[in-house]
C-alpha cells in the first residue's frame, strides 16, 4: 500500500484475459455492502494510438479493475463509454462501470429449460445457498458467466421462496428481498489476487446477519487522521408501525377477484416518540409468513431515528482494499463530542478520491452500528 499509483486494467469479462492498461483521469470509485458500487473516469485520447486502444473496449463485455500497487481495490463491468470532442478539439472518452453484482439487475428469473434446476422455487434451503443458486442459474445460461466464484457460508436459516413464471422478477430484486427478511443476510463481490497463482478472483461474499472482515479495528482520530465527519440524525425514515403489501391473491369473498395480500401491523411502543407509520410493497410475495417476516424486519431496521455516520480520512498505509465489513474505531474530541467519542463501527460502504493536483488520496467511510470502546 506504499505505492499510491493507480492503474486501470481492462479485461475480457469471460476469460479475464487483460486487454489493456489505459490512462484514466479523474477516477473515483465506491463500493457497498448490499448494493453495487461504481467507478467513473475519463480516458484522454491524446493520439491515434490511444484512440485505437480505447476503441477495443466494448461496453457490457469488458471487465474493469483498479489496482493500487499490487492490490486490487475495485472490480466490475464496463457499462457505458462516451467518446467526445470539445470546441478546442480535445478528445476524451468518459467511462462508467459498476461492480460485478450489478449484473444481477440485468437478468430475470425465468425457467431454465432443463439446463439448470428450476431457479423459481426452493424448498427448505439455507438462505445463503439460495443466493448462490440464483447466481449459479445466472451463470449457467449461454454467455451469462461473469466468472463469480462462491464460498460455503451458511446462515442456519432455511427458507422456501418461490417466484412466478412470467412475473419477470429481476435476480437483483429477488436477492434484495431475501436479504431484507429476518434474520437476513448481507452480500458483496470481493476482488483480489490469488496469493498462489496471482490470478484475479471475483468472489461472492455472504454473511448472516452481517459481513465482517478482520479481527482488529482500524483506529482513526480527530484531531488526527479524520479530515471531516458527518453524523446525520434522520427521523423522516423512522417508523414505529410497519405494514407490508404483497402480490395479488384470490379474495376470500367468493367474488373471483384478486386483491393485494397485506400483512398485519407490526408496531413498537416507544415512549416519548410520535407514532410513525411506514409501508412497503413486495409485489412478488404471495405467501403470508414471508410477508409478515418482511414487515417485522422493516420495523426492526427503522427504529425511531436513522443515523448513518460517515468519516473522511486520508488513505494511508493502514488501509487495505478489503474495507467492506471491517471495523473502525473512531475517536473524536471536539466541541460537539463532549465527552469525547470513542466508538467502534462497521464499514458498509466507501468512496475513494485518488490523489491529483496536490490533493492526497482520501476515502469516505460509511458506517453502521456503534459500540463503546
Amino acid at each position: 500500500m506504499n505505492d499510491s499509483t493507480y492503474r486501470v486494467i481492462f479485461a475480457d469479462v469471460s476469460t479475464d484475459q487483460t486487454i489493456d492498461v489505459l490512462p484514466v483521469d479523474d477516477v473515483e470509485f465506491d463500493d457497498y455492502i448490499g448494493k453495487p458500487g461504481s467507478l467513473s473516469g475519463t480516458i484522454p485520447i491524446t493520439n491515434a494510438d490511444l484512440g485505437a486502444r480505447a476503441a477495443r473496449l466494448i461496453e457490457g463485455r469488458t471487465a474493469v479493475y483498479l489496482a493500487r500497487g499490487n492490490d486490487l481495490w475495485w472490480g466490475g463491468l464496463l457499462w457505458t463509454m462516451t467518446p467526445q470532442c470539445d470546441d478546442r478539439g480535445v478528445i476524451t472518452c468518459a467511462i462508467q462501470a459498476a461492480t460485478f453484482d450489478s449484473y444481477a439487475a440485468h437478468r430475470y428469473l425465468r425457467p431454465s429449460g432443463g439446463a439448470y434446476p428450476n431457479p423459481l422455487a426452493y424448498t427448505a434451503v439455507d438462505s445463503l445457498q439460495v443466493v448462490r443458486n440464483l447466481w449459479q442459474y445466472v451463470q449457467s445460461t449461454p454467455n451469462g458467466n461473469i466468472g463469480l466464484s462462491f464460498g460455503t457460508e451458511t446462515s442456519g436459516t432455511t427458507i422456501s421462496p418461490s417466484w412466478r413464471d412470467g412475473g419477470e422478477t429481476l435476480v437483483d430484486d429477488a436477492i434484495t428481498q431475501l436479504a431484507g427478511a429476518t434474520p437476513g443476510f448481507e452480500y458483496c463481490v470481493s476482488v483480489y489476487r490469488d496469493p498462489d497463482s496471482g490470478s484475479r478472483v471475483r468472489l461472492l461474499r455472504l454473511g448472516s446477519p452481517t459481513i465482517t472482515t478482520g479481527a482488529t479495528p482500524l483506529i482513526v482520530d480527530k484531531p488526527g487522521t479524520i479530515l471531516t465527519y458527518a453524523f446525520p440524525r434522520d427521523a423522516t425514515r423512522a417508523a414505529t408501525a410497519t405494514r407490508a403489501r404483497g402480490g395479488s391473491v384470490p379474495a376470500n369473498d367468493g367474488s373471483g377477484q384478486d386483491v393485494p395480500l397485506v400483512s398485519g401491523v407490526h408496531s413498537a411502543n416507544v415512549p416519548g416518540f410520535l407514532e410513525l407509520d411506514a409501508s412497503a410493497d413486495y409485489n412478488d410475495v404471495t405467501d403470508r409468513p414471508t410477508l409478515e417476516n418482511l414487515a417485522q424486519a422493516n420495523l426492526a431496521a427503522a427504529g425511531t431515528s436513522v443515523v448513518v455516520p460517515s468519516l473522511t480520512v486520508q488513505l494511508d498505509g493502514s488501509f487495505g482494499p478489503q474495507l467492506l465489513g471491517a471495523a473502525v474505531r473512531a475517536r473524536i474530541n471536539d466541541h460537539w463530542f463532549q465527552p469525547p467519542l470513542d466508538q467502534t463501527y462497521r464499514i458498509v460502504g466507501f468512496h475513494v478520491l485518488p490523489a491529483q493536483r496536490g490533493r492526497p488520496d482520501t476515502v469516505d467511510l460509511f458506517l453502521d452500528g456503534g459500540s463503546g470502546a
